[in-house]
């Protein structure tokens, strides 16, 4: 399958594996690349130093195109950003912030951007800032999220509407038949997050693993919008989190709440009742942990046949 995005980004599938915070290390990022679609680093979990460990592994692990995720509003960004230029990263995609920040320094050497935008207001923006390709992603997705709750379904047709620049498709994505909706809606690839959040290679704790195999629908809830909007597996903290709205919190009072190392702790360390388990609604879909080489094969199979039975359709 070819189009602007495997062109673009010098891949075989048009599948993005989701740059997720504590889970998107360098084995799922070159397992997902060596199996024809695009890994990404998750560096918003990462200090310098570990980012740096982890693209040197990924650059011996892989000889397929490989990115890193970064949230623009992440501390310590100029380090970050200095090393993957340092080390040879092709492919960045910045998420969490304004694209204008970086993008054309990072133009400047020779890297390929890509811009996380949950609204048509940013991907017009993005259009304007010379970014290279944009992922659209919905309310069903997981992690920090965009406060305009619009849905994938709507989201892509709307976005494409308004903006010519290679579009990229996220929340929700979990199988080949939503790789096709999205497809018919507009998008020319996918990103999956939660779906791979639940590989064999992921980084994320096997209690949080399990947690999102155990998920039906209902099970998550996009809330802390006075935060950052975030969608959560709901769980002991959650629970805390909407007894504080109960209680008219202040914003101050949720800051204390959340504390520090939150998402640490329930998706790396395992602690299901008090952690942040950031996941999205897709993970009713997720029943069993799966190589992330095998989870693209599935993907772009389903995906071949579902396109190979519209027709009859």
């Amino acid at each position: 399958m070819e189009n602007r995005i495997t062109r673009l980004l010098g891949i075989e599938f048009p599948i993005i594996q989701g740059g997720m915070i504590w889970c998107s290390g360098w084995k799922l990022a070159s397992a997902v690349s060596n199996a024809g679609g695009l890994g990404l680093i998750g560096s918003g979990s990462m200090y310098p130093d570990v980012l740096k460990h982890h693209i040197q592994k990924c650059k011996t692990h892989t000889d397929k195109p490989f990115g890193v995720n970064v949230p623009l509003l992440y501390p310590n960004i100029e380090d970050q950003m200095n090393i993957i230029a340092d080390e040879g990263v092709k492919i960045v995609f910045t998420s969490a912030g304004n694209p204008a920040a970086w993008t054309p320094w990072l133009k400047e050497r020779g890297i390929t951007v890509v811009h996380v935008v949950a609204n048509t207001k940013n991907a017009k923006k993005c259009e304007g800032l010379g970014v290279d390709a944009i992922v659209a992603e919905g309310f069903e997705a997981g992690g920090h999220n965009g406060r305009e709750e619009t849905t994938t379904m709507c989201l892509i047709p709307m976005v494409r509407e308004v903006c010519n620049l290679p579009l990229i498709a996220a929340g929700g994505i979990s199988s080949g038949k939503t790789i096709a909706a999205a497809i018919c809606l507009g998008a020319e690839g996918v990103q999956a997050g939660s779906r791979f959040a639940a590989s064999a290679e992921s980084s994320a704790h096997a209690s949080f693993k399990q947690a999102i195999l155990n998920a039906g629908d209902g099970d998550t809830q996009l809330t802390l919008k006075e935060l950052t909007p975030v969608r959560l597996l709901k769980n002991k903290f959650y629970n805390d989190v909407i007894e504080a709205y109960n209680k008219d919190a202040s914003t101050d009072e949720l800051v204390a709440l959340l504390g520090r190392g939150r998402a640490k702790k329930g998706m790396f360390e395992g602690d299901i009742d008090e952690g942040e388990l950031e996941i999205g609604q897709a993970s009713a879909f997720i029943h069993q942990i799966k190589p992330a080489g095998e989870i693209v094969r599935e993907m772009m199979d389903e995906y071949r046949q579902t396109r190979g039975s519209l027709p009859a359709l």
